[in-house]
Order: structure tokens, then C-alpha cells, then sequence
């Protein structure tokens, strides 16, 4: 079993953002099991959580940039990289302004403070999406196209044509993750003259210099040109190299530009939130075509975790019982609506409720067609997630929990006297001042009966 990893220590990098120019310092800490990779920025009031999630991609333009509730996180595909390149799960990243540092433009500088803090295993085992079929995307405006097959490890090949004389076509492959450290991650980010220059005049890279990106010149430098450059960057010369790369820097490898494309593709789709095992092919990638191919691929997972009826033994004994369940939660008969936990950890729980003809709402719904009321199927649900958030307390028999949002409710079949309901609630975003945010499913004959997003709160008793 491969378990989950974090980092041993915290540390903390200052740089400047790329488009923004401002001062940034950011900090990795470790984060519990299940947490993924999260955002915390600790410049703005009550330090807004965001996680790495493709579902909060909002604009691609000249980098990934994620939104939640008006909080940003501008560009952080490279140290995304970096984290899934040191082959991490769960750390939490604290920054006190909207955009990642760019430090010399690749990931070599985040992989270097990672191996520094140092990485431990965690005591729970890896989500892994395991890939059973091919799955691709394809954005006919550009061309672009991504695609993932089965294989036994997480590969990818990133293959680009700019169609220009000075970079034309180029590949690049990662056989394993291990090879990322020393042969991808110090691949830096590149641009052309001409998009440089569309760059400075709409004031979109306010903290570049010449040393954090290599500028392919594609076209003749005007003497205009040359001196916006030279005043934008705060140099007195520059020059263009025989390989027709901008002033002095020295490429680290010939396919320096389909490596860097490579080290995008493996940063936006960290976005997914699990670990792939299956080979990416990215013919033209970018970070449009990476995050949606992200978010198709985040879709299925969600899809076939839904369908995924949680297995109990009858024979075992449950982790609670009604009695534990009466302890903790102040429902009771006719309305408390789990008879059973059979599992739970720091971030979900299932429990389970016995159907039967004895429940007194069949004698109005319906008298001659007993079906159980929807509502109650949610009730029961949200009663099993208290048990949850009601676990994060010392004394939960001195709280209450209440409904604040119920949202994509779906009813997919009847619930009968006789059946077994199996209800499964999954954080969707951790625990904060008793805010239980949750994905909720219930099953029943090996099928989705019924799912809903659930918020509550946890209120001490007056």
C-alpha cells in the first residue's frame, strides 16, 4: 500500500509574482491526511481556505488562476508541480498576496525548500485514479489535445510545434515522477518577443525580469523596441544569443520549452485532486486545455466514487450503535433516522438505517404504496454528517446542528419498507468554526438512491 506523504516542516520562500510585481511570501506546512493541497491567504481577513481544485479555474490567461467567494490565487501551476514532482499529497500553502512567487520561472526553487522541510509518510493509504480507459480532450479553436491512457505509472509526454523558425518542434517525456526533480522541474517558463511586448504594453508582467523567463525572438527588434525593453527590465544592454534566445541566459536543455510544457501540464493537473496512474499525452498543451482536460477527468472520478456502494459485514460489530448515536446526537424516535456508524474517519462516515413497514410516516406516504418521504432520506443523511462534525468536539451532547444550505438534491429511486439505506458523507472542504460542508450519498440495493450537498453547523446549547 503506498500512503499518503506530507512535508516534516514548514518553510517559507519571498519572491515577486510575474504579473503582478508584488512581494509575496509563501510558507509550506504539513496538513493532516485527505487535506490535498490547499490555499490559505493569510493577508486577508478570517485567512479564505481555496483548494486546488480545476473547479475554481477562472481565467487561463498566461497562467492558471484560481477564484473562490472573490478570494484569488493567481499562477500556482509551478509549485503545484513541485509538490506533485516530490511526490506529496496533502500540504497546506499560506500566502500573504493573490499570486505565487516566480522565482526563476521553473519549479526548481519550490523542489529545493521541499527537500529541505524533508517529507513523511502519513498513516492512510494514497487516492489513486486508476486509468481503465483512454480519456481526452480537445480544443478545436487551437488544435490542442490531451489525452490519458491505462498504464502501470504516471507518465507524461508533452509534445509542442509554435511553428516559428526559432522554436519549431519539440517533445519531451516523464517515464516516472521520480525523474521530475532532475530533469524537469528547473525547466523555465518561456515567451516570445512579439507576446512580450503585447505583454508589457497591457502591463501583464510587472515582475519579470530577463532571468525568470527565456524570451524567444521571433521577429526583427526595432530600436523602439529595444529601448521599452532594456526600460522594462532595468537593464543597460541587451542582446540576442546565436540561438535566438533574448539577452543571457543559457537554456539548460535544447527542449527546454517542451519540458516547461511538460511541468504545466503535470501542475494544472494536480487540479484533479487525486494522484493518475495512466500516461498523459499533451500534443500542444496549455493551461486552458490542461485545467478543462483536469475538470473532464475530476467529473468521471466524481461519477464512479457516487456509484461506489460502501461495503459493510453484518457480522461485524458497528463502530456505533443506537446507543453511542443517542449519546451524541439529541435526535430521538420518531425522528431520529440511523440505527448504525460503520465507519469514519477524520473526513467522511457511513452509517446505515433499517427500513420497515413500522415506520410510522408509510401511514401517510403512502397508505397503499409505502414509499419514504425524500425529505427524510436527506434528514437521515444530514443526521449521519453530524456525527461527524459532532466528533470534532469534546462534549457534543452540548450542541445542537442546523441545516444552513441543502444544494443539487437528487432523487434517483424509491426507498421501500425492507430496504438497508447506506449513507456515505465526504467532507468537501475541512471543519472550520463548526462549518460541516459535505457531500452526501445514500444507496440502497447496490444503487444511488438519493445525493445532496449538505452545509451545517454545529451551535453550542443554550
Amino acid at each position: 500500500m503506498v500512503k499518503q506523504k506530507t512535508i516534516k516542516n514548514e518553510i517559507s520562500l519571498t519572491g515577486v509574482g510575474l504579473h503582478t510585481g508584488k512581494e509575496v511570501t509563501m510558507t509550506f506546512k504539513p496538513a493532516p491526511i485527505n487535506n490535498g493541497f490547499t490555499f490559505v491567504r493569510v493577508d486577508l481577513q478570517g485567512q479564505p481556505v481555496i483548494e486546488a481544485d480545476a473547479n475554481y479555474v477562472v481565467n487561463t490567461q498566461r497562467g492558471t488562476n484560481l477564484e473562490k467567494l472573490g478570494v484569488k490565487i493567481q499562477t500556482p501551476e509551478h509549485v503545484l508541480a513541485a509538490l506533485v514532482g516530490c511526490d506529496l499529497d496533502n500540504v497546506i500553502i499560506e500566502l500573504n498576496a493573490s499570486e505565487l512567487p516566480i522565482m526563476d520561472g521553473s519549479s526548481k526553487y519550490f523542489v529545493e525548500a521541499i527537500e529541505k522541510a524533508g517529507i513523511e509518510e502519513q498513516d492512510a493509504k494514497r487516492n489513486v485514479y486508476v486509468v481503465k480507459e483512454v480519456i481526452s480532450f480537445t480544443d478545436e479553436a487551437t488544435g490542442s489535445e490531451i489525452l490519458v491512457m491505462p498504464s502501470d505509472d504516471y507518465q507524461v509526454t508533452a509534445m509542442v510545434d509554435f511553428g516559428t523558425k526559432v522554436l519549431g518542434t519539440q517533445n519531451a517525456t516523464m517515464k516516472s515522477i521520480a525523474d521530475f526533480k532532475d530533469e524537469i522541474a528547473n525547466s523555465r517558463t518561456f515567451s516570445f518577443l512579439h507576446e512580450l511586448e503585447s505583454l508589457l504594453e497591457n502591463g501583464l508582467i510587472k515582475g519579470g525580469d530577463l532571468n525568470n523567463a527565456i524570451v524567444y525572438v521571433d521577429k526583427e527588434i526595432s530600436d523602439s523596441t529595444m529601448e521599452n525593453l532594456k526600460k522594462a527590465f532595468g537593464k543597460d544592454k541587451i542582446s540576442v544569443k546565436p540561438n535566438g534566445v533574448l539577452d543571457n541566459l543559457t537554456l539548460h536543455y535544447p527542449n527546454e520549452a517542451a519540458r516547461h510544457k511538460l511541468l504545466d501540464v503535470v501542475g494544472d493537473l494536480a487540479l484533479i485532486g487525486v494522484r493518475i496512474q495512466g500516461k498523459i499525452i499533451a500534443n500542444k498543451p496549455g493551461h486552458y486545455v490542461n485545467t478543462q482536460f483536469a475538470k473532464k477527468i475530476g467529473k468521471i472520478i466524481k461519477i464512479e466514487q457516487r456509484n461506489h456502494v460502501p461495503v459493510y459485514d453484518l457480522n461485524k460489530e458497528p463502530l456505533m450503535d443506537i446507543h453511542k448515536i443517542m449519546a451524541m446526537l439529541p435526535h430521538r424516535p420518531p425522528f431520529l433516522l440511523i440505527d448504525r456508524i460503520i465507519e469514519m474517519s477524520d473526513r467522511h462516515v457511513v452509517g446505515l438505517k433499517n427500513v420497515t413497514m413500522n415506520e410510522n410516516f408509510f401511514v401517510g406516504h403512502f397508505p397503499e404504496a409505502p414509499v419514504m418521504p425524500g425529505v427524510l432520506i436527506v434528514e437521515a443523511m444530514a443526521q449521519t454528517g453530524g456525527i461527524l462534525v459532532l466528533s470534532t468536539v469534546p462534549d457534543p451532547e452540548n450542541y445542537l446542528t442546523y441545516f444552513m444550505k441543502i444544494d443539487n438534491v437528487k432523487f434517483k429511486h424509491k426507498v421501500l419498507p425492507g430496504d438497508t439505506l447506506i449513507f456515505k458523507c465526504e467532507l468537501i472542504s475541512p471543519i472550520r468554526r463548526g462549518i460541516c460542508h459535505m457531500q452526501a450519498n445514500a444507496y440502497a440495493n447496490g444503487k444511488l438512491v438519493t445525493e445532496a450537498e449538505l452545509m451545517a453547523q454545529i451551535v453550542k446549547k443554550q
